[in-house]
C-alpha cells in the first residue's frame, strides 16, 4: 500500500461514549439519563463507575498521545450539562468537558464531540416521555445551543445524534417507553421525525457560532444485499436500504425524506405526523459531511405473501439464510443471515468489503466527505499470564477495514477520519464487559471493577504503527 491513499492531514482516532465510559453517573451534579435507568431495570454492569474515564481522563489522554491520536470522538452527556435537561446549567459538568476538551488540544488530538448518544436526561422521560413528545426538539434545541456556544472556539468537528437508525429499530431498548407506547411501532417513526429535527438546529448553531465549524450526524450503516438473485430479492433488498438506510441519510444531505420508504410507512399506518414549516426546518439545517459507524451488513430476500410484521433485532440468527432475530416489512422485505460471511461470537457478520461498498455507494450519491466514528470488533478478550492481550482478531478486522478505506480513496471518496469502536474498553450496552472492544483493556469484570487498570492490548502497538506510517505499514 502507499501512504498516498490516506492525506496527510487525515485524523488516525478513536472513540467511546459518555454513559458506556465515564462513570459518575451522579456526580458533580450529574443526574439519572434514561441509559442509567435502563441499565437499573435490566443490569449489567453498574454506570456509576464504568471505566471511570471522569475521574482518568488524563492518564487516558496520555495513553492516546502515546499511541499517536490525531483525532478522539466522545459524546457529551445531556443530564451532566443540564440535569433537568433544561433549566440550571451543572457547571462542574461543563467545565469537566472543558478540561477533556483542553486535555485533548493540549495533546494535538482533534476533538470531535457527539450531542447525543442515547441518554436523553430521565428527567425529561418523566415529565414528558422523552423523544416521544415534541417538546424534545426545542429542549434538545436549547442544549445544543449551549454546549456549541460553549466550546465553539475549541471544537471545528460537531456530530449531533449517535446511531439514529438504531434508537429506531431498537426503540424499545435505546429509549425508555412507557408502556403504553409499546404496542404502536408508529412512535418510532414519531421519534426519529423528532430528532431529525433536533439534528437540524444542532446543524444550524454549529453554521453560526463555530467560524469554519463542520457538523454532520453518526449514522450506523449497513449495505444490504439481495440473499439471491431472484428479482424479487432484488427489490426487497432495495426496500430494505430505502427504509433502514437511506430513509436517514436523504434527510440529512438532501433535508427530504426517502420516497418510496415514506410511501410504505404511509401506506402501513407507520408515518410520523409532520407539521407545517417542519421540512423548512430540516432542510435549512444541512449537514456537512457524514460520520458513518460501521460494523457489518445486512442481507434481505422477499417476504412471503402471508408474512406478518415482526419488529427489527440489532442480533441477526447465526442460522444461515434463516430469518434474522428478526425484521420482516410485509410485503416490503425480510432481512436473513448472509449464507457467504462468517459471524462474530454475537451474531454480526464481518465484511470489510462491505465498508468499501458503503462509501462509493453514498458518495456517488451525495457527494460529501466522511468520518468513520465507529468501526470495531467485540470480543472475549483474555488477560494472559503475560499480563498482554493477544487480540490478533482485532489486529485482522481493523486491518481489512482499513484496506477498504484506502480503495474507496482511491476510488475518490473523501475520507477526512477513522475512529474505530473503542479506545478502551467500555460498557456494552447489552453485554457488560464481557464483550470487549477496546485498544486498551480495562481490568474489571462485570461483578467486580477491581482497581481498573489500563493494559495496552497487542492491537494498541499495532496500531500505533499504522499512525505513524499514515496508514501505509499495516
Amino acid at each position: 500500500m502507499s501512504n498516498k491513499k490516506f492525506p496527510k492531514n487525515f485524523l488516525w482516532g478513536a472513540a467511546t461514549s459518555a454513559y458506556q465510559v465515564e462513570g459518575a453517573a451522579e456526580e458533580d451534579g450529574k443526574a439519572k439519563s434514561q441509559q442509567d435507568v435502563l441499565n437499573e431495570l435490566n443490569p449489567v454492569t453498574d454506570l456509576a463507575i464504568a471505566s471511570d474515564h471522569y475521574h482518568r481522563y488524563k492518564e487516558d489522554i496520555a495513553l492516546m498521545k502515546e499511541l499517536g491520536l490525531k483525532s478522539y470522538r466522545f459524546s457529551i452527556a445531556w443530564s451532566r450539562v443540564l440535569p433537568n435537561g433544561v433549566g440550571e446549567r451543572n457547571t462542574k459538568g461543563i467545565e469537566f468537558y472543558h478540561n477533556l476538551i483542553d486535555e485533548l488540544i493540549k495533546n494535538e488530538i482533534t476533538p470531535i464531540p457527539t450531542l447525543y448518544h442515547y441518554d436523553m436526561p430521565m428527567a425529561l422521560v418523566e415529565k414528558y416521555d422523552g423523544w416521544i413528545n415534541r417538546q424534545s426538539v426545542d429542549d434538545f434545541a436549547k442544549y445544543a445551543e449551549l454546549v456549541i456556544k460553549e466550546y465553539k472556539d475549541k471544537v471545528k468537528y460537531w456530530t449531533t445524534i449517535n446511531e439514529q437508525s438504531i434508537i429506531v429499530q431498537q426503540w424499545t431498548k435505546k429509549n425508555y417507553i412507557p408502556k403504553k407506547y409499546i404496542n404502536n411501532p408508529q412512535i418510532k417513526y414519531q421519534i426519529n421525525h423528532h430528532m431529525n429535527l433536533a439534528h437540524a438546529m444542532a446543524c444550524k448553531y454549529v453554521h453560526k457560532y463555530v467560524k469554519d465549524g463542520k457538523v454532520g450526524a453518526n449514522l450506523s450503516y449497513a449495505p444490504i444485499y439481495p440473499l439471491t438473485t431472484d428479482p424479487k430479492d432484488q427489490l426487497a433488498a432495495q426496500n430494505a436500504n430505502d427504509l433502514r438506510n437511506l430513509y436517514y441519510t436523504d434527510i440529512y444531505l438532501k433535508g427530504k425524506y426517502n420516497k418510496s420508504a415514506l410511501i410504505y410507512l404511509e401506506n402501513n399506518g407507520l408515518a410520523p405526523k409532520i407539521e407545517k414549516h417542519d421540512m423548512d426546518i430540516i432542510k435549512e439545517g444541512y449537514s456537512d459531511f457524514l460520520a458513518i459507524n460501521y460494523y457489518y451488513s445486512n442481507t434481505a430476500k422477499a417476504p412471503e405473501s402471508n408474512a406478518e410484521r415482526i419488529e427489527p433485532g440489532l442480533n441477526l440468527s447465526n442460522e444461515k439464510g434463516k430469518s434474522a432475530k428478526g425484521e420482516i416489512q410485509p410485503g416490503f422485505y425480510e432481512m436473513v443471515q448472509n449464507p457467504k460471511l462468517e459471524t462474530t461470537d454475537w451474531g454480526w457478520t464481518i465484511d470489510p468489503t462491505g465498508l468499501e461498498y458503503v462509501l462509493r455507494e453514498l458518495y456517488s450519491r451525495y457527494e460529501v466527505p466522511f468520518m468513520i466514528t465507529e468501526n470495531g470488533l467485540g470480543a472475549f478478550d483474555k488477560l494472559e499470564d503475560d499480563n498482554r492481550i493477544h487480540d490478533a482478531y482485532r489486529i485482522d478486522y481493523i486491518r481489512e477495514h482499513i484496506k477498504s478505506m484506502a480503495k474507496a480513496i482511491e476510488f475518490g471518496v473523501e475520507l477526512w477520519s477513522y475512529n474505530p469502536w473503542s479506545f478502551i474498553d467500555i460498557l456494552s450496552t447489552s453485554n457488560g464487559y464481557s464483550k470487549r472492544y477496546g485498544l486498551v483493556y480495562v481490568d474489571r469484570t462485570d461483578e467486580d471493577p477491581k482497581i481498573l487498570k489500563r493494559i495496552k492490548k497487542d492491537s494498541y502497538y499495532w496500531y500505533q504503527g499504522v499512525i505513524k506510517s499514515n496508514g501505509e505499514i499495516l
